[in-house]
């Protein structure tokens, strides 16, 4: 199994977009913790109400090509991790245009920011899973299978991937920048505040002492650490820069077989480890309709990465929960973050490759 390196990321210079979202400041920390010197640009500082990591911010409009070109010429950034996006399903159905802009103008904007740079020499852009064409497969989708998307956010995704391959293809490999997206699956971890996902609904109910209502327990999702595909992330960046033209694509990062839980088994966990009386419902009448669950084949990045998931679904939870009870009750959150951050760390380092 490949380690993420510290000797690799001690010194080198990183612009992360979206910075201060869920995933964001993990990545931020994470690169922190290895020595990594991190610009970050965000609409706002204070998009998550988290603690943020120590970051070089600058604020602007993900599509606002010279705010973004400014700031990653000042970064003098190696490397680029793109996460700004408008993230959530229902968002995307009440304001499909926001969704587009975000996701593939401001997807667009930030290549063409990278190709009027002289630093650069790695982009990974993350996407979802939800990009691919959901065909209602019992196995698991490749890399190569058919994108597509039926929904706005799905067929923002979907773009997404189209406007970084024609970048990619087009611009930056000829010019020796590797590019890459990331597709990962439902993400837990503590820091999520995002409206309309399970695990950040039930904790807030939680907190208030409410019970939580949820419309289909029997859907099932792939559930996975936020520390998991951050790993993928890493060690993929590190190729990127060592060989483009080899690990340059795109890349499945998902969670093993037995980790494809339903969502009433996710909120029973989630309520034990909470204690307190915590509790759920389900809403009555008519389920409604539930796309038909996509999961990913990660054996590319098992055998060009070393990359596998590491972190049993319980233990994730049992972490998530974990993180949420420190926040509510007002403790120290960023040493929480560390603490994870090391306890993820040393399963990593501890897992010899044989198993």
């Amino acid at each position: 199994m490949a380690d993420v390196s510290k000797a690799f990321w001690n010194g080198r210079k990183v612009f992360l977009t979206g910075h201060t979202g869920f995933k964001g400041v993990w990545l931020s920390l994470w690169l922190q913790s290895l020595g990594a010197i991190v610009s970050g640009y965000s609409t706002s500082a204070a998009e998550n109400k988290k603690s943020t990591a120590r970051v070089h911010h600058f604020q602007g409009d993900i599509c606002s090509l010279e705010a973004l070109q400014t700031a990653l010429q000042a970064s003098h950034a190696e490397i680029v991790f793109h996460m700004a996006a408008q993230p959530l399903v229902r968002r995307a159905v009440q304001d499909p245009i926001a969704t587009y802009r975000t996701n593939i103008l401001g997807t667009a904007t930030l290549l063409e920011a990278v190709r009027r740079s002289g630093s650069v020499r790695a982009v990974l852009a993350v996407t979802t899973d939800k990009c691919y064409r959901n065909q209602g497969w019992n196995w698991a989708y490749r890399e190569a299978d058919p994108l597509g998307g039926n929904d706005p956010y799905s067929s923002s995704k979907a773009a997404m991937e189209l406007v970084v391959a024609s970048f990619r293809d087009s611009f930056l490999l000829a010019r020796g920048v590797g590019v890459a997206t990331a597709r990962a699956g439902n993400t837990i971890g503590g820091g999520d505040w995002a409206t309309d996902r399970l695990v950040p609904d039930m904790m807030r109910s939680f907190a208030a002492g409410q019970p939580v209502t949820l419309r289909n327990p029997r859907a099932a999702r792939p559930w996975q650490f936020v520390l998991e595909p951050l790993r993928g992330y890493l060690l993929l960046a590190q190729r990127l820069v060592e060989d483009a033209p080899r690990y340059s694509g795109a890349w499945n990062f998902g969670p093993s077989a037995h980790d494809i839980q339903p969502v009433g088994w996710i909120a029973e966990k989630l309520a034990t480890a909470w204690g307190a009386q915590a509790n759920w419902t389900v809403e009555p009448g008519h389920l409604p309709q539930e796309a038909q669950m996509v999961r990913l084949d990660c054996s590319k990045a098992a055998a060009e990465l070393g990359w596998r998931p590491l972190l049993p679904l319980s233990e994730a939870l049992e972490m998530t929960v974990d993180w949420y009870r420190c926040f509510y009750a007002q403790r120290d959150i960023q040493e929480k973050y560390r603490e994870q951050l090391a306890a993820y760390a040393k399963i990593a380092n501890e897992i010899p490759a044989t198993q």
